[in-house]
């Protein structure tokens, strides 16, 4: 009688564990296989190391105007986790090598990541590396370690034009975009890149053009290497040969002065930059590298007290050429060809600081792969 009577009670939850297992949507190892999957998928994502240096990428808003803002005040992980879907394309990790405005930028912070890159690269720890930058100096660090570094895996800077907390902020999608392009496999081989507002620059011809636009960087003299949005990434032509000097071992560059051409110009400044121990000097000249015959006269001192000049341009487009209006050959002068002041100065530091002082093959490194 108690059998009979436990039977009829436990047969409507018979029912009901029947018809639940009747209507499961897929068994249980075949949800296993897809979390299997989703797992195999990821691991097969390309490894991007971010190296955080700060910038208005990284930037808050102030209220002492309608556009003010401190940089550097948001962390490379916040920043990250502020950029939806970058899980999707590649295993990020976020290291914090400095936070500060990029007017701060200093050699001691170029060689914090040349360093980092090159350890990460030769101890397999990524595939490609994006560095978070402020704009300012932007195109600076880009050349030098376009310039140390001759790995082929990609190197790709951005940064911002707008704070992080800007109503229309533009760095999670240069954020997004430079992801993008440092696990696109043709990116490879292809030397530091700049993306910023769907564009990719080569680190040698990059420059910052406007002071508040988002587009403010262009390639003077030879346009963008490639475009990126969300869905692709588009290469416009092969990659080309690029300068390579040794990273200085004891991590020092000498000092180089920059001096700027102007109407009236005297050589106050440049004897100055010889009496205070300048071991070069580059001149932002007029034109085509031109300065008054005062300045002239005062780079000839510079030259024979062992100073190495180069010229170089305010105007921003063309090329530097040798013996124009310039009797570079009898001043013992060089000629920056393509590169701007800014460049000129980092490319002869580091010639000077791995031992290459000489006019002749220094500018041999100026010209070398064009």
């Amino acid at each position: 009688m108690f059998s009979a009577y436990r039977e009829r009670r436990l047969l409507p939850f018979l029912s009901i564990i029947l018809g639940m297992a009747a209507v499961l949507p897929t068994p249980l190892h075949a949800n296993s296989r897809e979390v299997s999957g989703m797992v195999e998928a990821k691991a097969s994502l390309p490894r991007v190391l971010v190296l955080a240096t700060g910038g208005t990428i990284s930037g808050k808003a102030d209220t002492r105007s309608a556009i003010g803002y401190n940089a550097g005040a948001v962390t490379g992980e916040q920043l990250i986790a502020g950029v939806p879907g970058l899980e999707k394309l590649a295993r990020l990790k976020v290291e914090q090598i400095s936070n500060i405005p990029s007017q701060n930028m200093n050699s001691q912070v170029w060689f914090r990541l040349a360093e980092r890159i090159r350890a990460a690269f030769e101890k397999n720890e990524a595939d490609a590396v994006v560095i978070t930058h402020g704009t300012d100096t932007m195109e600076e660090t880009a050349f030098f370690l376009d310039t140390v570094i001759g790995n082929s895996k990609p190197i790709i800077l951005t940064g911002a034009m707008r704070p992080s907390t800007a109503i229309s902020a533009d760095g999670p999608a240069n954020m997004y975009e430079a992801v993008k392009v440092a696990a696109t496999p043709q990116t490879r081989g292809r030397g530091v890149l700049v993306v910023m507002d769907d564009a990719i620059h080569a680190a040698h011809w990059v420059s910052k053009t406007h002071t508040t636009a988002l587009e403010t960087f262009r390639s003077r003299d030879a346009g963008p290497v490639g475009s990126v949005d969300p869905a692709s990434v588009r290469f416009f032509a092969p990659a080309r040969a690029r300068i390579h000097v040794d990273l200085p071992q004891n991590h020092q560059l000498p000092r180089v002065e920059v001096i700027y051409a102007h109407a009236d110009m005297d050589a106050a400044q440049i004897d100055e930059a010889v009496k205070t121990g300048a071991r070069g000097i580059v001149v932002a000249g007029m034109g085509d590298g031109n300065v008054s015959e005062a300045a002239l006269a005062g780079l000839d001192r510079a030259v024979k007290a062992g100073i190495v000049v180069v010229r170089s341009s305010r105007v921003g487009d063309g090329y530097v050429n040798r013996n124009v209006e310039v009797d570079d050959d009898r001043h013992g002068l060089v000629a920056s060809l393509d590169l701007n002041p800014q460049k000129a100065r980092i490319l002869l530091q580091l010639l000077l600081a791995t031992d290459t002082t000489t006019p002749a093959d220094i500018q041999k490194a100026f010209g070398e792969g064009y």
